[in-house]
């Protein structure tokens, strides 16, 4: 499927961070939503914060994070409908993949855990393979745990489901180790942010 063609936008934005999940207040506090949370955590630590228009179902920001000029992109589709959000942002900045980071909750990785990927499979999730029928694989992912589930659960109840009390617990240092991540990915590149973050210290914590 043909790329659609970059359409102006006001800012510039050397990178993009991209998080995946759903729009709306009853989604904001569920495990599917993490990468939302992460990118609201950067937005806070951001010098010249502005907002940009809609690109085609994502709403977006633009700011100097780790004096880099990043857009930060929250889809406003569904989970499973991100993919031409995260393509024409993309296209609209003109920010090749290797500098758009994807972030996305996984629950095969125990919660608090942080997880960089150069690429790979989508590991079950959705939202990745939205973005994969359009871009293709070759994109950095940051997989922020929030397992693991419970046996005989359906993994759509589990991943709408809210994180428990002593799930915060977790929570709360995984999005900081998430964000000195992106800060690593942003200047010194992914295989960087993988060599740094991927190891036991990228265990936060355990339920």
């Amino acid at each position: 499927m043909p790329r659609p063609a970059a359409k102006p936008v006001p800012f510039e934005a050397k990178f993009m961070l991209f998080g995946i999940g759903n729009a709306g207040v009853e989604y904001a506090h569920t495990r599917h939503n993490i990468g939302f949370m992460v990118v609201d955590r950067c937005l806070l630590l951001c010098q010249d914060l502005r907002k940009t228009a809609t690109v085609a179902g994502a709403e977006i920001a633009t700011g100097e994070f780790s004096g880099k000029k990043v857009a930060f992109v929250k889809p406003t589709t569904y989970v499973n409908r991100c993919g031409p959000a995260f393509e024409a942002s993309a296209a609209a900045f003109g920010v090749p993949l290797g500098s758009c980071l994807v972030v996305v909750d996984d629950y095969n990785l125990p919660i608090g855990t942080v997880r960089f990927r150069a690429g790979g499979s989508d590991g079950g999730h959705n939202g990745l393979k939205s973005i994969f029928e359009r871009v293709g694989r070759d994109f950095p992912r940051l997989r922020i745990g929030i397992g693991p589930m419970p046996a005989g659960a359906k993994a759509v109840d589990f991943v709408l489901g809210t994180f428990t009390g002593k799930d915060q617990e977790v929570l709360t240092p995984a999005i900081d180790k998430a964000v000195e991540g992106i800060t690593a990915f942003l200047n010194d590149g992914i295989e960087k942010a993988m060599s740094v973050f991927n190891g036991p210290q990228g265990v936060t914590g355990k339920k």
